[in-house]
Order: structure tokens, then sequence, then C-alpha cells
């Protein structure tokens, strides 16, 4: 069995200024006034619309994101209908082959570092195994891989896609990053709006913000 730590990935190659510059042009057909387009409009442009509420033009761009995470996490992120998903099936996959390393591959949940952290970590730890197990044992007996991940824990590994435009990113990053949202998501979310907002200018400023605030 092996145990990582939750990541994500941006594979896209962004480009913060042309994505503003697309996103003014685009709003600005609204009420033709291109000929207002200048080399720094973009910016205060965009940033004024996100005031306004008029987020209709951000579906103009999307970003794709590479989640590895556990699938008690993606079974949250795909509740968002407006974004589109791949995800690492657990329905083909047969984790007793060489290609997974003959062993299943789980997410380490945030228990802390106390006594009583360490206690769950390795009741943990030892339920993990116990499902390890089980799932080879299934597959010995001749079971499929579709059957034997019904006794596969929350806690195991998934990769996932996730294409959405950046109005739905706002939503999510609202979302998931907030001190409300569960833990490993936050793990995930906080990190990543940080990183939107340093490639996109103006595009994440409120959100990263308000999240800043709650977590000083």
């Amino acid at each position: 069995m092996k145990i990582i730590k939750p990541s994500y990935e941006i594979i896209d190659n962004i480009d913060g200024q042309a994505i503003l510059k697309k996103i003014e042009y685009c709003a600005r057909v609204s009420h033709k006034s291109e000929d207002r387009i200048t080399e720094t409009s973009a910016a205060p442009f965009v940033k004024k619309i996100i005031e306004l509420g008029d987020e209709s033009v951000l579906e103009h761009v999307s970003v794709t994101v590479k989640f590895i995470c556990d699938r008690g996490v993606s079974h949250e992120l795909v509740r968002h209908r407006l974004a589109s998903f791949t995800q690492e099936s657990t329905r083909y996959c047969n984790y007793s082959k060489d290609g997974f390393g003959h062993e299943i591959t789980v997410i380490q949940p945030p228990f802390g570092t106390d006594i009583l952290g360490i206690a769950r970590a390795e009741a943990w730890r030892r339920e993990m195994k116990a499902a390890e197990k089980a799932y080879f044992q299934l597959l010995e007996a001749g079971a499929k891989p579709e059957e034997a991940r019904s006794v596969l824990p929350n806690s195991l590994k998934t990769e996932v896609i996730m294409t959405a435009n950046l109005r739905e990113w706002r939503h999510v990053l609202s979302l998931r990053a907030d001190r409300r949202a569960h833990p490993q998501m936050r793990e995930l979310m906080i990190p990543l709006l940080y990183e939107l907002q340093e490639k996109i200018p103006v595009v994440f400023d409120d959100i990263a913000e308000r999240i800043r605030e709650q977590n000083k």
C-alpha cells in the first residue's frame, strides 16, 4: 500500500494578459465599444465587470486542472455540473497489475500530529491495509476489477481532470476554498486559488482576499 498527499496541476499554458484582453474584447462587443480598447484597458475593465456582477463574459475562457485526491473529494468535485470531468476508473483499473505496483494508493488525511491525531492515523492505516487485502483476495478469487472495487475505501487515490470556464472556477473556488468546506478539499483549492490569482490578474482577486482574511 502506498500513501501519498493530494496535489493538483494546471495543465494549460496560461497567459493572463491575453486572457484579460480576450474577456475585454468579448464584453465590449455587447455595446460595440471596441474602439475604447487600449494596451492597458483590459485589467480595469475586467475588474469593473466583476464588481458589477456581469460575469457571463468570463465563460469565454476555460482552464483545465488535474487533481490527485481521494474518492471522497472527487465526489464533491463532480457535483459542479457546469464543468467537464474525466476520472480514473476503478471499473477498469486493476491495482494488482504491474502498472500500479501491485498495490493500492491512498491519500493521507490531515489527522494532525497530536496524540489523538496519531491514534486516528494508526486506525486509518490499519483499515486501509485491510481494504487492500480484501480487494486482492477478491481478484484472486476470480472477481473482475469492477466487482472487487466494492471494498475499496473512500481514501483511495483517484485522478480527476476538470475543465471549467472562469465564471465556474470563481464559483467553485469561492465555495470550496471557504473555511466551511471539507479540510481535504481546502487543502487543494486554497493553493489552486492563489496560483490562479497569480497567473490571471484581477479575475480571482476578490475571492483570494476573502480567503486570506479567513485564514488570518
